[in-house]
C-alpha cells in the first residue's frame, strides 16, 4: 500500500518505491524493482487513483460499522452475575484477516460470561457471527438436539412402510450451519480431537458428510457453553485416537462375548509370525 500510495503521489523511481516494500516480503528488493519498470501511462495512473480512493472510503464505512458494532455489544446485558474471572488466554496469536478493529473476543467475554473462542476453530469474528443468527442464549431449544436439528445438521429419518428409505441431511439456507460447515473446513489438519474425529470420519465415509459431522459437533460445544456454562479442554488427538481405539475394542469384546467367544490381545511372538 505505501507503493501504491507513492506511485499515486508521483513518485516514478522503481529504487524509491522498491525501498518501500514490507520487511515480510518474500520477494527481494531487486525482484520488486524490477516489477516496476514500466510505461506508467496516465489512463493506468488515474485508474489506480480511482480504486485507492474507493479502498479508502470502503476502509472508513467499515470501521464506522466497527463504532457501531462494539456499541452495540456495550449495550447489551451482562448475562453473568457474578463477578467475571479473568479472560482465558487466547489460542490465536495472529490478527484474523477482516476481523473487526476492536476486541470482540474481550467484549463477547462481558456479555456472555463465557469464552466461546476455546472451541478450535471457533473465532472471535466466527462466534461474533453466530451469537448474530442464534442469540445470546438458546432457551429456543431445549435441548443441543433440538439445536442442531433446527440447523438441518442431523440425519434424517425418511420412513415408508416401516422401511427407511433415506438418511441425508436436509437442505438448509441457515447462515449459522454455513459457518459452522466453515469451521468444520479449516480443523482438517489441526492437531485437536475435532480434527482426529473429522479425518477418521473423512477416511470412511468422504470429506462431505465429515464435514456435517463435525459441524454438528462444534454447534454441540456452542450450544453447551452457551446454555450451561461448559468451558471447552481439547483433548488433543492422540488422546482422541486412544479412547476411540478403546471404544473400539470394547464393542468387540461385547461382540464375542455374545456369540460365546472370549478376545485376547496376541503376544509378541504371535505378532511377529
Amino acid at each position: 500500500m505505501r507503493i501504491i500510495r507513492a506511485i499515486v503521489a508521483g513518485e516514478r523511481d522503481p529504487d524509491v518505491l522498491a525501498s518501500l516494500r514490507d520487511v515480510r516480503c518474500h520477494s527481494s528488493v531487486e525482484t520488486i524493482r524490477a516489477s516496476l519498470v514500466g510505461n506508467n501511462r496516465d489512463e493506468h495512473i488515474f485508474a489506480l487513483t480511482q480504486s485507492l480512493e474507493l479502498y479508502d472510503f470502503y476502509q472508513k464505512k467499515m470501521l464506522e460499522c466497527d463504532r457501531k458494532l462494539e456499541a452495540a455489544i456495550s449495550a447489551l446485558t451482562i448475562r453473568a452475575e457474578q463477578q467475571l474471572p479473568p479472560l482465558p488466554k487466547s489460542r490465536i496469536k495472529t490478527k484474523q484477516v477482516n476481523a473487526p478493529s476492536f476486541d470482540v473476543r474481550a467484549a463477547l467475554y462481558e456479555v456472555l460470561g463465557v469464552d466461546l473462542t476455546q472451541i478450535h476453530d471457533l473465532g472471535p469474528s466466527l462466534a461474533l457471527k453466530l451469537i448474530g443468527e442464534c442469540g445470546a442464549n438458546l432457551w429456543a431449544w431445549p435441548s443441543a438436539k433440538h439445536f442442531t436439528s433446527w440447523l438441518c445438521l442431523v440425519q434424517g429419518n425418511k420412513i415408508s412402510g416401516g422401511k427407511l428409505l433415506s438418511s441425508r441431511t436436509s437442505r438448509s439456507s441457515s447462515r449459522a450451519a454455513a459457518l459452522l460447515r466453515l469451521a468444520a473446513i479449516t480443523i482438517e489438519r489441526s492437531d485437536t480431537a475435532l480434527g482426529a474425529f473429522y479425518r477418521r470420519l473423512a477416511a470412511r465415509i468422504g470429506k462431505q458428510k465429515a464435514v456435517t459431522a463435525t459441524a454438528r459437533k462444534i454447534a454441540v460445544l456452542f450450544y453447551n457453553t452457551l446454555r450451561i456454562g461448559m468451558t471447552y479442554r481439547d483433548p488433543g488427538a492422540v488422546a482422541y485416537d486412544e479412547w476411540h481405539r478403546g471404544r473400539v475394542l470394547a464393542n468387540l469384546q461385547r461382540h464375542a462375548k455374545t456369540l460365546g467367544y472370549s478376545l485376547a490381545p496376541m503376544r509378541d511372538a504371535e505378532c511377529v509370525s
